[in-house]
């Protein structure tokens, strides 16, 4: 079932909203900073989201408060997207708009101040720390769920990286099934020291601005993110040049508990079941975004299973991981959303900080901004676990 993106935004370390986030794709400009986040005293580089301490929730959702809602509020705010909703809140019936997003760690940094304060006092967890609101996993959709007034099916996804990518195809579903009539997809992940620290112990951090598919890659850079999508059922009329959801694909390898399959074969299937649930061949895609973290297994499991897809002569590719950082469970619907400026702007994107590409890789992988007719792209998204979840967007004719 084909879908229409009725208003979508996106807010990381490249900036607030989506002008902000396609200039510096354009100047191939990374957000990328060394770490000097909250207590963290590790060498690694990170995407932090500017003004997101500076965010004030409404009075009535102050129990919400932390910084990952405070970051999903910042990115409601930008582009319109607020009026977008009560647009179709008003069309649909508040019950007919579901909210259906990823995240990873949710609100962990509220525990983790909370415990520091605890443990400072020797005390009980301090009377301002509410677990449901903020730790919990449900906390985001409950938060952006209330914000809007809408009281349709809402759920959070966390299945590791693939979280705000899997969303797409809940939505799709409960469309198709005539459950609901639109739905306010994406997903948010903030800055948090066990996410840091816990990448940090599995020696996955890069302590250099990270460079997918680069000879010599070694680890990732974290960042964090919001980014939503409005998907409604196709109008009588699809104007020409809106962007559209044309398919997603999704698989389980269940290889082990952290690393991919070596030769990416849950990616494969993943990506073969988008291009079918589309009703496309592989040669009709004109870009890929990769999930590329730029840790060698990950790079390398990637590249196998996008050359035995797409054959020896791939389409143009390229990780925008290295403007960002990895998002963790935002990441899926933040590259959904820098594949629709793609799309809109017709620019395969080059990668960031990757100087020189591993020559074991085989994907045509893309080091400098490139003008380029596009129609359809497809987006990565790979979790821990084997969760793989693939997305193809498309331009209406």
């Amino acid at each position: 079932m084909t879908l229409l993106l009725k208003s979508y935004t996106a807010s990381s370390c490249l900036g607030i909203g989506l002008d902000a986030t396609w200039q510096a794709l354009q100047a191939q400009r990374s957000g990328l900073k060394r770490c000097d986040f909250e207590t963290v005293t590790l060498d690694t580089w990170i995407g932090e989201v500017p003004g997101v301490d500076a965010v004030r929730l409404p009075a009535a959702l102050q129990a919400y408060d932390c910084r990952n809602n405070r970051l999903a509020l910042l990115g409601l705010q930008q582009d319109s997207f607020e009026l977008a909703v009560q647009e179709a809140t008003r069309t649909y019936g508040p019950q007919r708009v579901g909210v259906f997003l990823g995240t990873s760690t949710s609100g962990m940094l509220q525990s983790e101040l909370a415990y520091r304060e605890r443990q400072a006092s020797q005390g009980p967890l301090p009377a301002w720390f509410h677990y449901e609101e903020t730790q919990n996993t449900y906390s985001v959709a409950a938060f952006v769920r209330a914000y809007f007034g809408l009281s349709g099916p809402a759920f959070v996804v966390s299945t590791a990286c693939s979280s705000s990518a899997k969303v797409f195809a809940n939505a799709q579903r409960l469309i198709e099934a005539g459950l609901i009539d639109a739905a306010v997809v994406g997903g948010v992940d903030s800055l948090c020291l066990t996410t840091l620290y816990g990448f940090h112990s599995l020696q996955l951090l890069s302590a250099q601005p990270c460079a997918p598919y680069g000879a010599g890659r070694n680890g990732i850079s974290i960042g964090e993110a919001a980014a939503f999508a409005l998907l409604t059922r196709l109008p009588q009329r699809v104007p020409a040049g809106a962007v559209l959801l044309r398919g997603v694909g999704e698989s389980s390898d269940a290889h082990h508990m952290s690393s991919p399959h070596p030769q990416g074969l849950g990616a494969q299937l993943a990506m073969q079941g988008a291009l079918q649930a589309a009703g496309l061949a592989p040669d009709q895609i004109d870009y890929v975004n990769l999930h590329g973290t730029a840790t060698p297994s990950n790079d390398a499991a990637e590249d196998q299973a996008v050359c035995r897809v797409f054959g020896a002569d791939t389409p143009p590719c390229s990780s925008t991981k290295g403007h960002t950082g990895h998002t963790l469970g935002a990441a899926g619907g933040l590259e959904a959303v820098i594949c629709a400026l793609t799309l809109k702007h017709q620019l395969v994107p080059g990668g960031c900080q990757t100087q020189t590409l591993d020559p074991q890789l085989h994907a045509a992988y893309q080091l400098v901004n490139r003008p380029a007719p596009l129609r359809h792209v497809l987006s990565n998204s790979f979790g821990f676990g084997g969760s793989n979840s693939c997305l193809i967007l498309g331009l209406a004719a």
